[in-house]
């Protein structure tokens, strides 16, 4: 992946219509837009006090892009050498679109303040043939890799959280459970504006009914995300975290909800399932924000209350 110095945003596609090609030529444009300076108006300046580059993790049968940000000390930005720094392992959202470049305004102040390793998983998009299971598996390959090589990339594997926003918190919650399975210590798990359920229940809660379209146009981008992440088939229950049959003994989880969201009620849901199994979560909603306000700083002025809250959160959890 590159970043470009300017990109002309394309316009929205009809998402009820889109073809394989379209959604291929749509999220190249508006990939190279979000990873370019021209976003940063919107999504936020990086932290100074951070190093970011991309990486190569190898993974079975494939290397995949990671996005690592570090402590910078030093007067050229160069990264900090300290090692044993707590380790968030982060997934970006759009789904069938995103990169972990759009979340540079965030990842860079969680490395700079907390201080930590911060690795952004560039996870397989979905699309026709690649289905969601593929970029859970990238999301839980990618922590099992570093948290076993911890040492080579100055972490403690000891001080381990996940957090995603809206599809990447769908896979960091399927990490957190997976973890929890695995017999894999996580000290945390956030997730912003999360969607946990994908099977044919997704669109039974009133926050779709509200929210579906205004103020965005949500439910025709949220039917072809159902439709490319669960092909005709597959076990929709595998990738939906709202029906995990066992929610005990998770990391500790916050879960961020922007209150003018269609999904909103799918992080209020399943807030509501990890307490009543017994794992230990805060519930933040952040009134008349969207979906998506987290990586919108320069639109969104709740973006900066919901750093913080994550950094604080963050900062308790993974303390020495």
């Amino acid at each position: 992946m590159s970043e470009t110095t300017t990109a002309i945003r394309p316009p929205e596609p009809d998402f009820s219509a889109i073809t394989a090609e379209e959604l291929h030529a749509y999220r190249d444009a508006e990939n190279r837009w979000r990873a370019s300076g021209t976003a940063r108006a919107l999504l936020g300046e990086p932290d100074p006090g951070a190093a970011i580059a991309w990486q190569q993790v190898a993974l079975p049968g494939r290397d995949l892009p990671v996005r690592v940000y570090r402590p910078a000390s030093t007067a050229d930005g160069e990264a900090d050498a300290r090692t044993g720094l707590p380790l968030v392992i982060h997934v970006h959202g759009g789904g069938f679109v995103g990169t972990a470049a759009q979340c540079d305004w965030t990842n860079s102040h969680l490395a700079a303040r907390l201080p930590a390793l911060v690795v952004s998983v560039e996870h397989r998009l979905l699309a026709p043939g690649g289905p969601l299971a593929d970029a859970a598996d990238d999301g839980w390959d990618v922590l099992q890799y570093v948290v076993r090589h911890a040492a080579q990339w100055g972490a403690d594997p000891a001080r381990a959280a996940v957090f995603g926003e809206s599809c990447g918190a769908l896979i960091s919650a399927l990490a957190a459970i997976r973890a929890s399975e695995a017999g894999l210590e996580l000290k945390a798990q956030v997730l912003v504006n999360p969607v946990v359920d994908v099977t044919e229940t997704m669109f039974d809660y009133p926050s779709i009914t509200e929210y579906a379209y205004s103020p965005t146009r949500a439910l025709p981008q949220l039917r072809l995300f159902q439709r490319l992440a669960v092909p005709p088939g597959a076990d929709a229950g595998t990738v939906s975290p709202l029906y995990t049959d066992h929610l005990g003994g998770l990391a500790p989880a916050l879960v961020v909800v922007p209150t003018r969201d269609a999904v909103a009620d799918h992080g209020r849901r399943y807030a509501e399932q990890l307490r009543e199994a017994g794992t230990p979560v805060r519930l933040s909603e952040y009134p008349g924000a969207r979906h998506a306000f987290l990586t919108l700083p320069g639109v969104e002025p709740q973006a900066e209350a919901a750093q913080a809250e994550i950094l604080a959160f963050l900062h308790a959890a993974l303390a020495e």
